[in-house]
């Protein structure tokens, strides 16, 4: 071996150690990495950082602007609406969302999948009193699994399709990935639906003190009937399924100004009716999606929304200027465009008009209106501003044209008429342009940590390449597989590069297996094609520990779960995995 070659080994050791020990985030492992090979001389200074102008990275900033425009704009709920349903078994449950999320995570980050399908498992589990661990795990597994079928469902995908470009001078297309991938995510998703989710070892999970003190009652809220609205004839007590879907409940409905006797459960909604309907926030969000009911803005008018509008929740304090005023009587909100959407009162029910109670210390607001002046009103009024909860306002008048838009530029990138980046680049500006997505949620949305970890390890593979060290990593994969048939060293890779992805970023794997497949299939004198649809579906593949991707990270909390509670489903997939994988990768991209 040659002095750069030791040190550009030394280096990757060194992000190896450092991404395994967890001690320091993995982006600042990477970068640091990056500028001691810049120092030490095996990086060029030129091209140390290329890797941020890389098109794999930026093909995955614009995926994360576009999935958080996606899920802005409710089109994500248009297919998660119904999900939900108390009467279903828990394996056709997990069938129907594993369905759903893989889905959806072939057409947006699976990271993103997750996180929206989430809290849509665990309110099915809650109305069907059982442990959200049964059920996590399995859609965790799911939207990684389905995130191998695009190009753009996955970072491992966008990084072995950029390699491809580099090495054979063209990359793979939207749909290369699917036959090989749709075929795993299948298999995988049959096992877990059948066998794999009994696998899976559960635990009482109780909540804290502190948790418990942080936990907020429903609000209660008025909502708006608008002209038009499908709900429109029905009665009150015909909304009783699709409220209990939402987990919220009518408590009344107020016409002309004022509220019926009772819960008015015989009456029939008319337009401009205002429905007084208690729920948790982000139910009330969805509610007004599903039905199509409005936030009550000044006046009992219907809110106007945009995309720089946000909910806020707010505590009032003791010494605030609200306590023993109503929202009527507040000009402070008027002026600053501010509505009060809801109230919570410590588990008491609030029997007045939400916009005419009177207000008491420790009561809970939730408020609409420009997120730049939140902070201002907060101050004036002695409010004090709950840690942020991420409660976006959904614009579901805006979620065909957000599909359509989505759908439009894929076709265009998919059939070759302008590269795909740039289509991804105009579903972001349409996103902007169309009040779908706010600037300040545009940079908000991508995850600056992955982009620092990719713009970082892409010079370091590089130089693994230009110093002949994935070479000579390529020829003791080629001496151990000697004599043997090729699909071995084909099986070799695949399962070397899924165990690195168990205990590292998938990401950093990819960009260390890619350029060593390659050369593995060089030395061979084979077709690298297949050997490069490897490291994608192995890079993918973490099933074993809730570090090895995201997505089990994010469950690890909510399910409850231990650090050893994801083998004994996840073994058994990677094995389904690697014996679905390797047959059908020779069949589609032959040796």
């Amino acid at each position: 071996m040659t002095s750069q070659q030791i040190i550009l080994f030394a280096l990757i050791g060194f992000v190896l150690v450092g991404l395994l020990w967890g001690r320091w985030r993995y982006d600042l492992v990477a970068f640091a990495a990056l500028v001691a090979g810049v120092i030490l001389g095996v990086v060029p200074a030129e091209k140390a950082f290329a890797g941020f102008g890389h098109e794999a990275t930026i093909i995955v900033a614009l995926v994360l602007v576009i999935s958080a425009g996606l899920m802005r704009s409710g089109a994500v709920d248009l297919i998660t609406r119904a999900a939900i349903d108390r009467t279903r078994s828990l394996a056709a449950h997990i069938t129907l969302m594993g369905i759903l999320g893989g889905a959806l995570s072939a057409f947006m980050n699976n990271v993103a999948a997750l996180a929206l399908l989430m809290p849509v498992d665990m309110q099915a589990a809650r109305q069907a009193g059982r442990p959200p661990a049964r059920s996590l795990m399995p859609l965790s597994y799911a939207t990684i699994l389905g995130g191998m079928v695009t190009l753009i469902g996955t970072p491992p995908n966008i990084i072995i399709a950029s390699y491809r470009n580099e090495a054979l001078g063209a990359p793979f297309a939207m749909f290369d990935f699917a036959p090989v991938g749709l075929a795993v995510a299948l298999a995988g998703l049959a096992f877990i639906a059948l066998v794999g989710w009994r696998m899976i070892p559960t635990h009482s999970k109780k909540t804290g003190p502190i948790e418990d003190m942080l936990q907020i009652e429903d609000y209660v809220a008025e909502l708006v009937v608008p002209k038009g609205a499908k709900i429109i004839g029905q009665k009150v007590r015909d909304l009783d399924e699709i409220l209990e879907d939402n987990d919220c409940i009518i408590l009344g409905l107020v016409r002309k100004g004022e509220r019926l006797p009772g819960r008015a459960r015989r009456v029939e909604i008319t337009a401009s009716d205002i429905l007084i309907i208690q729920g948790e926030a982000g139910a009330l969000n969805s509610l007004s999606g599903a039905i199509s009911i409005k936030f009550q803005g000044k006046s009992g008018q219907i809110a106007s929304l945009s995309s720089e509008q946000t909910l806020a929740e707010a505590v009032v304090t003791r010494d605030s200027a609200l306590v023993g005023r109503s929202a009527n009587d507040i000009q402070l909100l008027r002026a600053h465009g501010v509505s009060l959407i809801g109230l919570s009162r410590m588990g008491k029910t609030v029997r007045e008009r939400v916009r005419r109670t009177k207000l008491r210390a420790g009561d809970v607001l939730l408020l609409l209106g420009d997120a730049a002046s939140m902070n201002a009103v907060f101050a004036r009024l002695e409010a004090l501003p709950l840690a942020d909860r991420n409660l976006s306002v959904t614009r579901h008048d805006k979620a065909w044209g957000a599909i359509a838009m989505f759908a439009f530029a894929i076709g265009l990138g998919a059939f070759g008429f302008i590269p795909l980046p740039i289509a991804l680049a105009l579903v972001a500006i349409g996103l902007v342009l169309f009040d779908i997505l706010p600037l300040r949620e545009l940079y908000d949305s991508v995850e600056w940590p992955v982009i620092v970890l990719l713009g970082s390890m892409i010079p370091l593979g590089s130089a693994l390449d230009a110093t002949g060290s994935t070479q000579l990593i390529a020829g003791w994969l080629a001496a151990a597989t000697s004599g043997l048939p090729g699909w071995v060293a084909l099986s070799v890779i695949l399962v070397t590069t899924m165990t690195l992805s168990d205990v590292l970023n998938n990401t950093a794997t990819t960009i260390i297996a890619a350029p060593i497949s390659i050369q593995l299939a060089n030395t061979l004198g084979v077709n690298p094609d297949p050997f490069l649809m490897a490291v994608a579906i192995g890079a993918s593949c973490a099933f074993l520990t809730p570090i090895g991707h995201k997505n089990n990270m994010l469950i690890l909390g909510p399910g409850g779960y231990k650090f050893g509670d994801y083998w004994p489903m996840g073994l058994p997939l990677e094995i389904i995995v690697t014996v679905v994988a390797v047959p059908m990768i020779l069949l589609i991209w032959p040796m």
